[in-house]
C-alpha cells in the first residue's frame, strides 16, 4: 500500500496552463494504469483547450465555480460535480467563480504530458 501526502508533492504547470500537483501515478506509487492529480485553477483564468490522445480523463470539483467544455458542449460545474471526458475530446475549463477552482484529474492510462495535444 502507497499513502501520498499531498503537501509532499510538488506542484507544476501543465502544458494547457493549470497548476497540477501528481497525487498518484506510477512515477510516485505502485499504480500502473492510471493518474490521479489535484488541479487549481486562480478566478478569471481558463486552461488552453487541448485533448489527451488514448487517455480518458475524469474531473471532480472539490471548490469553486466553472464553465466546462467539452467538445462543443458547455455546463456550468461546481462542487461534488464530476465530468467525464473521453479520450480525444478536446476540453477546457473556466473558473467563473471568486475563488480558486480545485478540481481532481483522473487519468487512464496515466497522465503524461506528451500526450497532450493543444488546440486553441
Amino acid at each position: 500500500m502507497d499513502v501520498i501526502q499531498r503537501n509532499a508533492t510538488k506542484s507544476f504547470i501543465t502544458k494547457d496552463g493549470s497548476e497540477i500537483r501528481e497525487l498518484m501515478a506510477y512515477r510516485n506509487s505502485c499504480i500502473r494504469n492510471l493518474s490521479l492529480a489535484e488541479a487549481i485553477l486562480p478566478p478569471g483564468s481558463v486552461t488552453q483547450e487541448h485533448y489527451h490522445a488514448g487517455t480518458d480523463e475524469v474531473y471532480y470539483i472539490l471548490q469553486g465555480r466553472g464553465q466546462m467544455r467539452v467538445g462543443d458542449e458547455e455546463r456550468a460545474v461546481g462542487p461534488l460535480d464530476a465530468i467525464a471526458i473521453p479520450a480525444g475530446q478536446r476540453h477546457s475549463i473556466t473558473n467563473t467563480g471568486s475563488e480558486p477552482l480545485v478540481f481532481l484529474c483522473c487519468c487512464a492510462p496515466a497522465y503524461e504530458h506528451d500526450t497532450t495535444v493543444m488546440t486553441g
